[in-house]
């Protein structure tokens, strides 16, 4: 008899369309997955109202994120793709593990801290100031991704490095349950993404709030016209100066985009050998054919294929969820009437 697949889940915030950092650094991830794994693919649509309660776009934004999926090859015969906020079950496990989970916990994860940093500019007494104008739901976002993850059983959640601690957090309520009512959840382990970081064309983060981003949809011209303005090696004046293609954010791309001849290239920064207006043209081609067939089939993705998709996809979910949050009542004895 075959070994059950394992369970993998990932989702996405709907906050706009893709660019090439998520796609690299998630679907690509998310394609490979689906070949052999049980995957729930989800829009966290209620993740995205910790940080904009509007939802004045958020259907929008949801079902062209969707036709990124599928265009990109996301394969709802092969994987369970679905909307968050179809599966009420999340919430209401949600809310129990927050019974379980401690505000001096929740302030202490790494996103948490960071974003009061970032609204106080880095001033400490000013981040004390503002503690108390973050909303209960940003804090405790990271208990409701537990409920995302443990509902599922899940055994795989492919992350970056930067949300290792939420998943830590997510065993760590696992075992509080368990201890606390009963077997339950699995501890879930993470897989992590080894992608070279994708900067943005200015060498901040890529965000469209920044813009500084590259679209798959990006014709030759603009792909070209993006990747000239990117930051490479700070120190290196002339062609023939040797670079350092570790501070180079477009040799990251060619680790990417041109893996087979990234050593040779960085063997030739190094050297001296290839100026940087060189090096970042090699790479408008290799970039802009991978995308060619994502940019063949995205047009032809209709809005109701995606809520069909969603729709169809969100019940499946939502059997498992539920299946799991009576096991859930069982052992916490509320399952009285």
């Amino acid at each position: 008899m075959d070994e059950p697949k394992k369970r993998v889940l990932s989702g996405m915030r709907p906050t706009g369309r893709l660019h090439i950092g998520h796609i690299e650094s998630v679907l690509r991830n998310w394609i490979n997955l689906q070949k052999d794994h049980d995957c729930f693919y989800f829009v966290a649509d209620w993740h995205a109202l910790t940080t904009d309660p509007s939802t004045k776009d958020i259907e929008y934004n949801s079902i062209e994120m969707v036709k990124d999926w599928l265009a990109f090859g996301v394969d709802p015969k092969q994987s369970t793709v679905f909307l968050q906020s179809q599966v009420p079950e999340h919430t209401e496990l949600s809310l129990i593990f927050s019974m379980l989970t401690n505000i001096g916990r929740l302030e202490r994860v790494p996103s948490f801290k960071a974003q009061l940093s970032y609204l106080a500019n880095g001033n400490e007494a000013k981040a004390d100031e503002l503690r108390g104008t973050i909303s209960q739901g940003f804090l405790g976002y990271p208990v409701l991704q537990a409920a995302d993850i443990l509902i599922y059983k899940t055994d795989v959640v492919p992350v970056g490095e930067d949300q290792v601690p939420h998943i830590e957090l997510t065993r760590e309520i696992a075992r509080s349950f368990n201890t606390q009512y009963g077997g339950v959840f699995v501890l879930p382990e993470v897989k992590l993404s080894y992608i070279p970081k994708i900067l943005g064309t200015d060498g901040q983060k890529m965000s469209k709030s920044y813009g500084n981003t590259i679209s798959p949809e990006d014709s030759r011209e603009d792909i070209a016209g993006k990747v000239r303005k990117m930051v490479t090696d700070t120190n290196r004046k002339s062609k023939t100066d040797p670079g350092d293609p570790n501070a180079c954010s477009v040799y990251d791309l060619h680790l990417i985009y041109q893996e087979d001849e990234s050593i040779e290239i960085g063997r030739k920064c190094r050297n001296g050998e290839v100026g940087c207006f060189d090096c970042k043209s090699m790479l408008t081609g290799p970039m802009t054919d991978i995308y060619a067939a994502f940019r063949e089939r995205r047009p032809h993705i209709l809005d109701e294929d995606v809520k069909r998709v969603l729709r169809e996809g969100s019940e499946r979910a939502r059997e498992v969820a539920s299946a799991t949050l009576q096991e859930v009542r069982h052992m916490m004895m509320l399952d009285y009437l």
